[in-house]
């Protein structure tokens, strides 16, 4: 094993990933998460086929499948006509050993992932423990830590801020910019539990609509489904429940036996930290750049960030490579963060929840409409998610 320690701050799939890839390759690595338990919110739950192959290299695949469950079947629902394009992945099966996508809340990935550390030497996991402090110099990072405990002040080689939008590591240590914009309006994502495909659903619906735009989608064999809307930031928060009944009758009339089980109510934003390398201390996923939700693009960019990052560090910390390879990762990975998935998430959330009657949405349709009989149509949609992903040069 190395006598190199690694530090990751976060306990989301993105900080337990990168803990368990650098684990796998023999790195000592420690991992703290603020919160006393991994968080269960109705969050990220979709993996694209792109993400797949690394999720698999670090052998968590066959058990997040197990939990979670595979999908190709889609369905564009344009509400206002009740037009439905259906279509499917099935036309990735000559180009890729995983054409599917996978559903399973990123709680449950996390963890899955935290299983598989625990077993492997040199780790050790910290819940209710926050990073509150850090110095740096040419050798290491010493960082103060709260723990149930009391603070205590430890020292490793290398820092990995992976804790979230609001990270303290980009904000409060480091002191960097978070550029970009917050959306005027509020997402609700429910949890709620009842057999939608009885109402005509498939797996994965997008509704597009101005007022009535969601994405409604199964998550697990349970019958529980995500369904996501959008509303006015201004509406009173106690009264989300009520709303949310209102919606689940216009998508499915008749319903009432269904259980909602979480709401989670956020602002949606675009933004990008200034760097994601500060000498010792990196960052990766929403620590780094934050995206609105439409089409999953945010947590697919922070797995992109994770499978780059471990080519990175196991070649610094086992082989000697330059650290030089880092700001390249910084680069790369905020390039195509700023130039690609965050316009494109914009773009899918004007197609959901700003589906009015123009000639860009006309366009739009014109394209979906290719979907159900056109498979290379379908694989250039589908390919852009694996366009986001990045590599070390060698």
């Amino acid at each position: 094993m190395s006598d190199k320690h690694v530090l990751v701050a976060g306990g989301g799939p993105v900080g337990f990933l990168t803990a368990l890839g650098l684990a796998r390759a023999g790195i000592r690595v420690s991992l703290v998460e603020a919160e006393p338990e991994i968080v269960n919110s109705p969050r990220a739950m979709v993996y694209h086929w792109s993400v797949l192959e690394g999720l698999d290299r670090l052998g968590v695949l066959d058990d997040a499948r197990k939990i979670g469950f595979v999908k190709q079947e889609f369905s564009h629902w344009l509400f206002r006509t009740n037009e439905r394009i259906n279509w499917s992945l099935e036309a990735l099966d000559p180009i890729t050993p995983y054409p599917y996508n996978l559903h399973l809340g990123q709680n449950e990935l996390a963890r899955i992932a935290w299983q598989h550390l625990e077993r492997l030497p040199g780790t050790s996991v910290r819940f209710g423990t926050r990073i509150s402090g850090l110095t740096q110099d040419a050798s290491g990072v010493s960082v103060t830590l709260q723990t149930p405990q009391g603070p205590v002040e430890e020292r490793y080689d290398w820092v990995i801020g992976a804790d979230g939008g609001g990270s303290t590591v980009r904000e409060k240590l480091l002191k960097l910019n978070f550029f970009g914009i917050t959306h005027p309006e509020r997402f609700i994502a429910t949890n709620v539990r009842h057999d939608f495909r009885q109402h005509g659903f498939l797996l994965s619906n997008l509704t597009m609509d101005p007022v009535y735009g969601a994405i409604i989608v199964r998550i697990d064999d349970s019958d529980l489904w995500r369904i996501t809307v959008m509303e006015d930031a201004a509406l009173p928060l106690d009264g989300v429940p009520e709303r949310m009944d209102a919606f689940y009758r216009t998508y499915a009339p008749g319903i009432e036996d269904y259980e909602l089980v979480q709401y989670s109510p956020y602002r949606m934003h675009q933004r990008c930290a200034d760097t994601m390398r500060v000498g010792r201390v990196v960052l990766a996923g929403d620590a780094a750049h934050i995206t609105n939700p439409t089409g999953g693009l945010g947590l697919t960019s922070g797995l992109f960030d994770v499978y780059h990052l471990l080519e990175v560090m196991t070649a610094i910390l086992l082989e000697g490579a330059s650290e030089d390879h880092l700001d390249s990762y910084s680069d790369r990975r905020r390039q195509m963060f700023i130039e690609r998935a965050s316009p494109q998430a914009v773009v899918n959330k004007r197609l959901i929840f700003h589906a009015y009657q123009d000639s860009w949405l006309d366009e739009r349709l014109a394209f979906l409409r290719r979907l159900p009989d056109e498979p290379d149509v379908v694989r250039q949609m589908a390919g852009f998610t694996k366009s986001l992903e990045t590599h070390m040069d060698r």
